[in-house]
């Protein structure tokens, strides 16, 4: 069993190398937008530079960005080609697709992480510590697997031609209304409010407690309210895969 969960995430990675159309905007997406509002336009921000403060929400942006389109552009699509009723034909376990498509967000993740951490150490001035950099690291990979769930429902809920421009109508406002392009006190208090319902802005504040630059509410809340999201987003997923199961076999 363990072989074949390694082989598909083997194989999984392999096709993201082989689609640039993923790999390139995923992984550079985030890196542009950190050199230019961080280092080109930087400020200080809760006494810290912008680009120190920008690690953790950039990083976070990246993350969630490499968690949705992984899985959510990558299960419906994959659902619309008839991939998925192929993959039931054989001995492998459906645990195995899931686990690759995990392995390959964090993986991704990994790489927009530590590609931000040398950009802002090398590039911006930033003062990170092994420890705090270690830590700054698992925070944000690991909040990966809130936003794979949130990915997988979408993409069991989504078609293949309407799931891009539906996960990017939910990405893109979703991570500015939750603060991770601008700080959050900079928005208006109605805003600052609904950010607090957002799965991103309790995962920025995770990781901006980790730099010394969160807003003030205990790390309990934060994990609770990406525990009881993940668990929103797999129970909407399940249905999902259960009508596509009824679909498939009535």
């Amino acid at each position: 069993m363990l072989r074949i969960h390694l082989l598909e995430i083997k194989y999984e990675f392999l096709k993201a190398l082989r689609m640039p159309q993923y790999a390139l905007p995923t992984l550079l997406f985030p890196i542009i937008f950190y050199i230019f509002f961080s280092i080109v336009i930087g400020q200080q921000h809760l006494g810290m530079s912008a680009a120190t403060y920008m690690l953790a929400t950039y990083g976070a942006f990246g993350v969630i960005g490499a968690s949705l389109f992984g899985f959510g552009v990558g299960v419906a699509t994959e659902r619309g080609q008839g991939w998925l009723q192929v993959k039931r034909t054989t001995p492998m376990p459906m645990s195995a697709y899931f686990v690759a498509k995990i392995a390959l967000a964090m993986l991704f993740s990994s790489i927009i992480v530590l590609g931000l951490m040398f950009l802002g150490v090398t590039m911006a001035g930033v003062h990170l510590s092994l420890g705090r950099g270690l830590a700054l690291f698992g925070v944000l990979v690991s909040g990966a697997i809130t936003f794979c769930a949130l990915g997988l429902a979408l993409g069991y809920n989504t078609g293949p031609n309407s799931a891009v421009p539906i996960v990017n109508l939910i990405y893109l406002p979703m991570s500015f209304l939750s603060g991770l392009w601008i700080p959050i006190w900079a928005l208006p208090r109605g805003l600052q409010t609904l950010a607090f319902f957002l799965p991103p802005f309790h995962f920025s504040q995770l990781a901006l407690r980790v730099i010394g630059g969160g807003r003030g509410l205990p790390v309990y809340v934060h994990v609770l309210a990406l525990v009881i999201a993940t668990a929103i987003f797999m129970a909407i997923a399940y249905r999902g895969y259960r009508h596509d199961e009824g679909k498939m076999f009535g």
